[in-house]
């Protein structure tokens, strides 16, 4: 597909926002990822399964959008990104109103102490890079109480 034919994250955000309505008790996930390929596969797997998602390419960008929406009931996010990692955006997010969001971790490239200062931050899980599509949606259903 040529990157004329990829939508930009807000353009796919607000053609799933027109063809789902406004339904603001609807479940919705937060994928945060630098990586606009990455953001966009997670995004499109959900989607498929019928679980609206946002995304964010940094931590910023997240926090931000966990702070000018309720609707968001878990957030997923990368673990290396160029401008803060995920930790850090877990970090924030714990020492927020939000600090109940549950937080599902995805890496490509993960350590035993990352791993470690994750469950600390009590992570539902660390996913590593490529994503398991099915094991993503179950576990995604399962912490939405789709399942």
């Amino acid at each position: 597909m040529a990157d004329s034919d990829i939508l930009s994250d807000a353009e796919r955000e607000a053609l799933n926002e027109a063809i789902h309505g406004p339904d603001l008790m609807a479940p919705r996930v937060l994928i945060v990822d630098d990586d606009a390929d990455s953001r966009q596969i997670l995004a499109e797997i959900l989607d498929l399964h019928d679980i609206y998602c946002v995304t964010a390419d940094s931590g910023e960008a997240a926090l931000r959008k966990l702070e000018s929406s309720v609707a968001i009931d878990l957030l997923i996010t990368d673990l290396r990104m160029a401008h803060g990692g995920g930790l850090d955006l877990i970090r924030s997010v714990r020492a927020s109103d939000r600090a109940a969001l549950p937080v599902i971790i995805v890496s490509g490239n993960a350590n035993v102490r990352d791993a470690i200062a994750a469950m600390h931050l009590k992570v539902v899980d660390f996913l590593l890079k490529p994503i398991d599509a099915v094991k993503l949606v179950e576990l995604v259903k399962r912490e939405l109480h789709m399942a």
